[in-house]
């Protein structure tokens, strides 16, 4: 027999580390190549961690809640046959006392011992809590204090449950629902009598909520994980830019008319369908590279002109949340290589299949909110980006059709471009060109274009 360690894969450029959510299999288990074995989180999406070989599982290196650095031995699953260049084999004879199964006397060894770590637990939480600055937060648990609005000092002086005293997803839960039960407390006789000393103690103010008024009928529905977070990056980023808009009716009666045309021998040669979405990106990359200061991110005081086009691609999740994974140097793909491209990360979405690298490194992103019926929207800017594409639904409408004899009414289809952008470091007169020059691409298209 052979063993081989399960490794928390490369996930990303910029992912350093991931915090395990759930194990998908227990000691013992039969996995099979390619089948999921645990499920982990960053602070950008949520996806499983498959086995690499058939075998069976028979050591966990992490519990829950743990924090994984990328390249981490997660788990021990025993195969048998020989060894590979991605395999640890050891000798059936050979002493193997981290896998062996463990004694009757080791169990209950081992049951002592977990109810002597939960009394040092209980201890903990009821110990004095005290300041440490250095102190070392999971992805996940730095989320939650975000979305709860939790400050770095209380973050502080949260006592943790976990390794080395750090702070758990339970932890930090356990102080958000001790904090609410806090702030209907009444003062303490010292706190009524100096409430200087009161205030002083205080990190930091409190923000003023309004107030909710719950009746027997209602229902109260927490907020997913992933919720949260696009609730804080949401606030966060009008908190940041400075949003304005700019609107474009689009005549894209020749793309309809051409898409129509082609869209049958598109899915017979490609086996997949040919959805307005590519040519709309088609577009958007041409006129970013014509404006490339559109292609910029903001940090601090300085400007980031970005080399690459990498196009974001709004897309709905099965619970009804967006995510937005990226199309990479978009301007360098046909149109078949763009549709193959939409096509794939929209699957993907829809499967929660996503890897952490496939929602990095956007630099202008897209939505269509037509796709829900909307005719136009105001969207909010993807941070660090400077600017957002709304796609309105594709109207039949009645319009003005100036031809060399003179103008008569016609029936086009058009739909309406909305373009925020951040005011601190894109104009008016920028803002207004770049989505004119995509709705200029889009009127031009060519009906006689071979795919």
């Amino acid at each position: 027999m052979a063993k081989f360690e399960l490794k928390l894969p490369k996930m990303g450029e910029s992912v350093a580390e991931a915090t395990l959510t759930n194990w998908l299999k227990e000691v013992g288990d039969t996995i099979e190549a390619d089948e999921a074995v645990l499920e982990i989180a960053t602070d950008k999406v949520d996806s499983e961690v498959p086995s690499e070989v058939d075998g069976v599982l028979i050591e966990k290196l992490f519990n829950v809640d743990d924090v994984v650095q990328v390249g981490q031995t997660i788990a021990i699953i025993e195969i048998s046959g020989g060894s590979n260049g991605t395999e640890k084999a050891v000798a059936e004879s050979a002493p193997s006392p981290e896998v062996a199964l463990p004694s009757a006397k080791a169990v209950e060894d081992a049951g002592k011992e977990v109810e002597k770590h939960v009394e040092t637990a209980k201890q903990a939480i009821q110990a004095p809590i005290e300041n440490n600055g250095d102190r070392f937060y999971s992805p996940l648990v730095k989320n939650i204090a975000a979305a709860e609005n939790i400050s770095q000092v209380e973050l502080d002086r949260i006592s943790g449950t976990g390794k080395d005293g750090r702070v758990t997803k339970n932890d930090i839960l356990s102080f958000v629902e001790n904090r609410s039960s806090a702030k209907s407390q009444p003062q303490t006789v010292a706190e009524a009598k100096n409430p200087e000393t009161a205030k002083a103690q205080t990190s930091e103010p409190a923000k003023p909520k309004a107030a909710v008024s719950i009746n027997g009928d209602d229902e109260v529905v927490e907020m997913t994980r992933m919720g949260k977070l696009i609730a804080h990056h949401m606030v966060e980023s009008t908190q940041t830019s400075a949003h304005v808009q700019s609107f474009v009716e689009c005549d894209v009666t020749n793309v309809w008319n051409w898409r129509n045309k082609v869209k049958g021998t598109f899915a017979k040669r490609e086996g997949e369908n040919l959805t307005f979405t590519p040519i709309f990106m088609e577009a958007v990359a041409k006129a970013l590279k014509d404006f490339p200061m559109m292609n910029i991110a903001v940090d601090g005081n300085n400007i980031i002109k970005r080399k690459n086009i990498n196009l974001g691609m709004a897309a709905a999740l099965p619970d009804g949340n967006l995510i937005v994974p990226v199309i990479k140097n978009a301007d360098r793909l046909n149109l078949v290589g763009m549709s193959k491209a939409v096509n794939d990360l929209a699957n993907r979405a829809r499967e929660n299949k996503l890897k952490p690298d496939d929602i990095q490194g956007g630099t202008y992103t897209v939505t269509n909110v037509g796709t829900f019926g909307s005719i136009m929207g105001t969207p909010i800017i993807n941070q660090p980006q400077v600017g957002i594409l709304a796609l309105g639904a594709i109207r039949k409408v009645p319009a003005v059709i100036e031809t060399p004899e003179g103008d008569f009414i016609g029936i086009r289809f058009k739909m309406f471009l909305s373009h925020s952008y951040d005011h601190r470091v894109v104009n008016g007169a920028l803002g207004g060109q770049f989505v004119k020059r995509v709705a200029d691409y889009l009127e031009a298209w060519d009906v006689n274009r071979e795919i």
